[in-house]
């Protein structure tokens, strides 16, 4: 009975083998180089070509060598109908598989996918190039911009535009908003595309990186740490714009507008105001731009008045997630947490905004501008 096992096992072994041995063969040898060189037969979405052999009654036959005949019928004959007037016999045609095997054993073919299919091939394609479109805004909506570009339309938000298109709107309204991005309408805006996604059908332009070269050449006597004076041209609920040169505007974020805390530019400044900003950061094109960095940081003061355990008095700035802003002077704010009281209702009641109060300074790291404080009791 063991010898019987030991015999087929030995067969069994001499089969994997041969086995291994023939597919070696076909890795390594002239079977391989040969399946490698074959054409790949097409999928459904695959973009093919070949000559018109035939037309029937509202349909035409294409050969797609070397794997069969495909077709063009029913509704996407009809879709492409007036394309096909101007086909004969003989010409090469692109299409898009629409289905591999029907009935009757022909390769379903579609005009109108596959001229889709290559426009959604070159916006992946110069998405990844970063190519630069100038193109005509025909539409707008409270979001931003509709362009259409090879006949698809594309979507351009608000927040892609450059700092030179943005809506200037002091209040923030979204009907004036819009208001300002329907008078772009039947303008060109020179963008490149961020997504292409032809399954969701979508397609986002962005204007910001778009022509930079004309910018960089404005930019090129601009340093970081240059101090100059500009004219405010807009605010916005994320900072506020200014205007360096003619062409050239920078942006000063909310972050870089004071020390202490602001909660609204719109409000601070006025178009046309003159400010004095600091170059902070310059790339592909733009200048980022600072007011604070011309201020002294109070937190250096700060760090030879106060020490940790120390008792000072606060005025409550904010409230947040984790709990309240109380500030010991202008610029210098520290966090009191939620877990000092029941909940967030009693923080609320016993903290009131705007009102000063008696704390305690349980954390204080200046250099990081950090600091947590705990009522005194």
């Amino acid at each position: 009975m063991s010898n019987k096992t030991i015999g087929q096992d030995e067969v069994e072994d001499k089969k994997i083998e041969a086995r291994e041995e023939g597919e070696v063969l076909i890795k390594e040898g002239p079977m391989a180089e040969l399946l490698r060189s074959a054409p790949k037969v097409p999928a459904i979405d695959d973009v093919v070509e070949g000559p018109v052999i035939a037309f029937g009654r509202a349909r035409v036959f294409v050969d797609i060598q070397p794997f069969g005949t495909g077709i063009i019928y029913g509704r996407e004959y009809l879709s492409a109908r007036e394309t096909l007037k101007n086909v004969n016999i003989g010409d090469t045609i692109t299409a898009k598989v629409m289905g591999t095997d029907n009935a009757e054993g022909y390769i379903e073919l579609s005009l109108r996918e596959a001229r889709q299919a290559l426009i959604w091939n070159e916006a992946e394609s110069a998405m990844n190039k970063k190519t630069n479109f100038e193109l005509v805004i025909t539409d707008a909506n409270k979001g931003g911009l509709i362009i259409n570009w090879n006949g698809i339309h594309g979507f351009l938000p608000a927040s892609q535009l450059s700092h030179e298109h943005y809506p200037r709107v002091p209040d923030g309204d979204k009907d004036k908003i819009f208001a300002e991005l329907k008078k772009m309408v039947g303008g060109k805006i020179e963008v490149l595309i961020i997504t292409a996604n032809p399954k969701e059908q979508k397609l986002i332009f962005s204007e910001k990186g778009a022509g930079t070269s004309e910018r960089t050449s404005l930019v090129e006597k601009y340093h970081i740490g240059d101090v100059f004076e500009g004219i405010v041209t807009g605010a916005t609920e994320f900072g506020i714009f200014v205007k360096l040169e003619e062409g050239l505007e920078g942006l000063v974020h909310i972050s870089e507008m004071d020390w202490a805390l602001v909660e609204n530019p719109k409000t601070r400044f006025k178009v046309g105001e003159k400010v004095k900003v600091k170059v902070i950061e310059i790339k592909d094109g733009k200048v980022s731009l600072s007011l604070k960095a011309l201020i002294e940081d109070p937190w250096i003061s700060a760090g030879a008045k106060y020490k940790k355990d120390q008792k000072v008095d606060a005025v409550v700035i904010k409230y947040n997630k984790h709990g309240a802003l109380a500030s010991i002077e202008e610029g210098v704010a520290g966090l009191v947490h939620i877990s000092e009281f029941t909940n967030e209702e009693d923080l609320h009641a016993k903290l009131e905004l705007g009102k000063v109060y008696p704390f305690i300074i349980t954390f204080f790291e200046p250099k990081e501008r950090r600091m947590t404080l705990k009522p005194s009791v």
